[in-house]
């Protein structure tokens, strides 16, 4: 005790700003729960594992600590689960993940010599029992952020429930009975609220739903609700109702009275179908999604060093698939793992190592390659959380330090780019290099004269070119039987519809085959022309990512995901993508392009769409612009991006092109693509922040970047970043696959597969096991290393 008072001084009361750790190490993944417990500095409120409490001792001199143990206790055998009712973990009412229950111990610990005091104790000084009651009660910095994880967002009343128009038609619409007016569907059955017509919803992604009538009907009238029918009850505020304008689900105060208007008593109709919420909620419960997690297999669980899973924080599971990949390459091993230490990284950062990348990439690396948190000794993963490192990768980013699900393809560039810029004093160490390469275009006008424009990526970006599918004659034969007995894909078995398979090899070549730039302005001829453009790399790297654009955009800018296979082998070359350079005889084209015509580049607002925007009782300046924050994509994409700016400090300020403020994490993402900064943010303004449509902006607009980026003369004129990026020879091997389920990259659920030890293994979250069936051909993000020689 007399050591205790000795050593008051270092011991705060924590102010309520204070950030208190008490649920995990801050350079381990120890707990409470480990077999040393946690210690809880009582001068700074980070914790740490037994094995790790001496280095803060040595760091910071600080010798008081708060002990804290967890101990499980018995549970009843028939202990019922909860089906949950909300989606939502760690909540009431949300998942159940069915953990024991633990009793906690405390002690003080004095170091360096360990000696303990019991807690609580009436002989403590005032002081400790004050301070320990506060760590004690206080919510953990851990926790802050984890507790609303996965919960939906409340619906909002719409805006259009209140003013809706309805037709007076005479319809009236039985209890039961229900049928699609333009087709034969009786599931999935939306009824507009204007103007009472019956129509299937939206197609999902493995085919079951509707067919799209219901949205359509939208497009054609502008009639913005919809209610679900079979999920009108009693309870009118549990019904499904839907605003196109809006694109979410929506409360609808009058909708009593809009249903009393077809002649529907709400008060007698039982529910027959589960609402959209519901039906995510299920989905997310079952987790029951085709092959990619080859569903219905016995998973044999693999443990040790490298096979450790990742829990899962709510809607993690692209940063767990993605960084899973990435651990699994030399260079991140290196420079995280084999060749730093865990003491390394902690002495080397600063006072709050849990805001250290460094540090929490070293305790990551560690943490899924030490084989420490990987045991057979219940024969399930428990995993690791990620946490820490996800608040600090994602810190500066407004969607990734969201609980939402975010497109690993995002969260791979965004942490490359992160990872890079941590190691801009010691390049050499720099283990994002490993993924980068040149790209060089080469635009040939008809004067015969030519530009090249470099960049750097780290990532290859393919079109999946349907045309080249292997199985035209099967898909022909497939939609002649399917059309003779009038079904639909979703009235058929998974294993019974065939889908179109084209090779990876023809995805390749379409990236480096010619294209056509219309309009393009030729300095040579001095007015606007067709040219054509084609690709290639100016380096290879030692790991290849090459992403399937299976997400497109439709007519009227609709997301549509692609049902394709893409049959991918287990090695590729790639040498016939190297770029040539500047060619003996070409000749390049003159510099400077006229003010008018760069002028002429920067986004005008559509008038059809401000036109019907101005129509609905919107401003016209407003109008204009929302056409072009939203890059004119359509009427629904504008109008939403309205409702959302209305009360904008700026919304009644003149239309400027000067660069206005975007994410800076979005032009830090495009920078690491190698555009110059003006570029990027000119991007990303006349796209609406969107990434890939901001990276085909630049290219479909050569002119604006074409003085912004690298023009050479000569192949071997490489710029310094070029000149020191990886380079070998073309053949890759496959070793890693990032897979999605859903119906777009914001929602559904990542897998990753890696080869490990001559052997596929799946990574499914805190699940590790054998792969038996890995879906080669349904990657989203694949992953290749260079083989040498």
């Amino acid at each position: 005790m007399e050591l205790l008072r000795s050593n008051l001084s270092r011991v705060q009361i924590p102010e309520p700003t204070h950030r208190i750790y008490k649920h995990e190490c801050c350079i381990s993944f120890d707990t409470p729960r480990s077999e040393g417990g946690l210690f809880v500095d009582m001068n700074s409120f980070l914790a740490f594992g037994k094995d790790y409490v001496s280095w803060n001792y040595e760091k910071t001199g600080n010798p008081v600590y708060l002990h804290i143990k967890q101990t499980p206790k018995s549970v009843p055998e028939d202990r019922p689960l909860k089906k949950p009712t909300l989606l939502a973990i760690g909540v009431d009412g949300g998942f159940d993940n069915n953990e024991p229950e633990y009793e906690e111990s405390y002690s003080i610990f004095i170091l360096p010599d360990f000696v303990s005091l019991p807690f609580p104790s009436v002989e403590l000084p005032e002081k400790v029992r004050i301070a320990v009651d506060t760590v004690v009660n206080a919510v953990g910095a851990e926790r802050k952020e984890q507790v609303a994880a996965w919960t939906a967002e409340k619906k909002q009343v719409s805006q259009h429930a209140l003013t809706l128009q309805q037709i007076k038609s005479g319809i009236v619409i039985s209890p039961s009975g229900w049928k699609c007016a333009k087709c034969d569907k009786t599931e999935n059955l939306w009824l507009n609220l204007t103007d009472g017509m019956i129509l299937c919803g939206r197609k999902n992604w493995d085919g079951t739903g509707g067919n799209n009538h219901a949205v359509e009907h939208y497009k054609e009238t502008a009639y913005p609700l919809a209610v679900k029918l079979g999920t009108i009850t009693a309870d009118l505020e549990a019904a499904d109702v839907y605003s196109y304008p809006e694109d979410d689900s929506v409360l609808d105060p009058l909708l009593a009275e809009h249903l009393a208007h077809f002649g529907i008593d709400f008060s007698s109709m039982q529910k027959t179908e589960m609402t959209t919420a519901e039906r995510e909620l299920d989905q997310n419960t079952t987790f029951d999604w085709n092959r990619i997690q080859e569903s219905g297999k016995e998973l044999v669980p693999v443990f040790g060093p490298g096979y450790t899973g990742l829990v899962n924080l709510g809607n993690s599971c692209y940063l767990a698939a993605t960084m899973q990949v990435v651990f699994s390459t030399h260079s991140f091993i290196s420079r995280y793992f084999s060749h730093q230490s865990l003491k390394m990284a902690f002495e080397m950062a600063p006072a709050d190592p849990t805001l250290d990348l460094n540090m929490q990439l070293t305790k990551l690396g560690h943490g899924l390659l030490s084989g420490k948190y990987s045991i057979p000794a219940t024969q399930s993963q428990e995993g690791i959380p990620p946490r820490m490192f996800k608040n600090v990768i994602a810190a500066s980013h407004a969607e990734f330090s969201s609980m939402r699900q975010q497109d690993a393809l995002d969260f791979f560039l965004y942490m490359v780019g992160k990872v890079e810029r941590a190691n801009s004093t010691t390049p050499d160490l720099d283990p994002s290099r490993s993924f980068k390469f040149g790209i060089e275009e080469k635009i040939l006008c008809p004067s015969g004269k030519v530009s090249y424009n470099k960049r750097d990526d780290c990532i290859l970006s393919l079109n999946i070119p349907l045309h080249e599918a292997t199985n035209k004659d099967e898909l022909e034969a497939f939609n002649k039987q399917k059309a003779g007995k009038g079904l639909e894909e979703n009235d058929m078995a998974s294993d019974e519809i065939v889908r179109p398979r084209v090779p990876l090899e023809a995805c390749l070549a379409n990236f480096v085959s010619s294209e056509q730039i219309e309009d393009y302005y030729s300095s040579a001829l001095k007015g606007r022309t067709t040219a054509i453009k084609t690709t290639g790399l100016t380096s290879f790297p030692d790991y290849l990512v090459l992403h399937m654009r299976k997400f497109v955009m439709e007519e009227g800018w609709v997301p549509k995901k692609l049902d394709v296979y893409i049959d991918v082998p287990d090695v590729i070359d790639i040498s016939h993508m190297r770029s040539k350079g500047l060619q003996p005889g070409e000749e390049l084209l003159p510099d400077g392009v006229p003010e008018e015509v760069m002028e002429s580049a920067k986004p005008v607002a559509n008038e059809e769409i401000v036109a019907q925007l101005v129509s609905m009782g919107f401003n016209q300046l407003h109008c204009q612009k929302a056409a072009i924050n939203t890059s004119n994509a359509g009427v629904e994409e504008a109008m939403n991006w309205l409702l959302s700016h209305m009360d904008d400090p700026d919304i009644d300020a003149p239309i400027s092109h000067q660069t206005s403020d975007v994410d800076q994490s979005s032009v830090d993402t495009l920078l690491s693509f190698g555009f110059a900064e003006d570029v990027a943010r000119k991007a990303l303004k006349a796209s609406g922040g969107d990434i890939e449509k901001a990276t085909d902006w630049i290219f479909n607009n050569p002119n604006a970047s074409v003085s912004d980026m690298d023009v050479s003369s000569s192949n071997s004129a490489q710029t310094p970043a070029q000149s020191a990026l990886p380079d070998g020879g073309g053949k890759y091997k496959l070793f890693g696959i990032v897979s999605h389920m859903g119906t777009s990259v914001h929602c559904g659920h990542y897998v990753a597969h890696i080869l490990k030890e001559g052997r596929w293994v799946i990574f499914n979250d805190s699940k590790v096991g054998i792969s038996t069936d890995p879906p080669k051909d349904m990657g989203y993000v694949y992953f290749f290393q260079r083989i040498d020689g």
